[in-house]
């Protein structure tokens, strides 16, 4: 049996990583993938010509597999479902593949998706895509081609620089805290959108909130359900290459937000409030703990 250098799995993981994460949208489900395929490896029969392919082949290939049971899960899930968010600086996102993006790809079929990831964001060549796929080279360039027309619709048309959408985004959570509708006006976009996962551990909406008017709305009812409780945290971040915040809320709820910006305004708010995504969030010991009896309803 073949058995792998310790140097090149080292060098190998994190893009192993970030091709699973992509895939399932999850870190833990992303890991195991990586670890399920390392194990393939070493219980190959014959020696591995290339070990780097023969792993990309394998999570993908267990990725394809774990999506089967995902989606099914997927449908029974309460309210919006949002990739686990990526907000540590050590698991930086080197693409640009952001919330906006994933639930693009959620979209898609799974062979799409892996076509996709695999040809347009880790520029695998269509041969060794098709080898992974067990399909034609052609049929493969016509997988990424109809998910490449899918994702396009979610890049970002107008670029606006990482210190402007922390600015943007610091803005809003000052906005949005104090209920400020003046403020938040400045902020949004009429088509604006708000995803909010509690995954229904957590008091959330159950349908996505769309158009400014109702999200400006939604914004001054939560601040004023609780104008006399002070925030105990927030931290700016980037999460999942997105500008945003982690925070506690005034109901001592654990949340990350990132928001998709376009031509200096709010296109989509991205909140994630299901603590099985938030379990590597780390935050100060020192935090008042809030009554959870006490959280707002954020029902719509």
């Amino acid at each position: 049996m073949p058995q792998l250098d310790p140097t090149l799995i080292s060098a190998a993981r994190p893009r192993l990583v970030r091709l699973a994460y992509r895939m399932l949208g999850g870190v833990a489900e992303a890991e195991d993938a990586v670890q399920e395929a390392l194990l393939r490896y070493q219980r190959a029969d014959t020696e591995v010509d290339s070990p780097e392919a023969f792993l990309a082949r394998s999570v993908t290939r267990v990725c394809l597999d774990t999506l089967k049971s995902a989606r099914r899960r997927r449908e029974a899930y309460v309210g919006p479902w949002l990739p686990e968010p990526i907000f540590d600086a050590r698991e930086s996102v080197s693409d640009d593949v952001t919330f906006s993006l994933m639930l693009a790809l959620e979209r898609l079929s799974p062979l799409e998706r892996a076509a996709f990831l695999l040809h347009d964001v880790f520029g695998v060549p269509l041969d060794e895509i098709a080898r992974t796929l067990d399909r034609e080279a052609s049929a493969c360039r016509k997988l990424a081609t109809r998910a490449r027309e899918h994702v396009r619709q979610a890049r970002p048309r107008y670029d606006v620089s990482p210190e402007r959408s922390a600015q943007i985004a610091h803005a809003f959570y000052v906005a949005s805290r104090a209920g400020d509708l003046s403020g938040l006006r400045q902020l949004l976009a009429e088509d604006v959108v708000v995803y909010s996962d509690g995954g229904g551990k957590r008091s959330a909406a159950t349908k996505p909130v769309i158009g400014s008017s109702r999200v400006e709305r939604f914004y001054v009812g939560l601040a004023r359900k609780d104008r006399y409780r002070p925030s105990p945290y927030y931290e700016p971040a980037r999460i999942d290459g997105l500008a945003g915040f982690i925070s506690v809320g005034r109901d001592g709820v654990a949340q990350t937000t990132a928001l998709s910006i376009e031509n200096e305004r709010i296109v989509a708010i991205y909140m994630v409030r299901n603590p099985d995504k938030l379990q590597r969030l780390r935050l100060p010991a020192s935090l008042p703990a809030w009554k959870k009896s006490a959280a707002p309803s954020l029902e719509q």
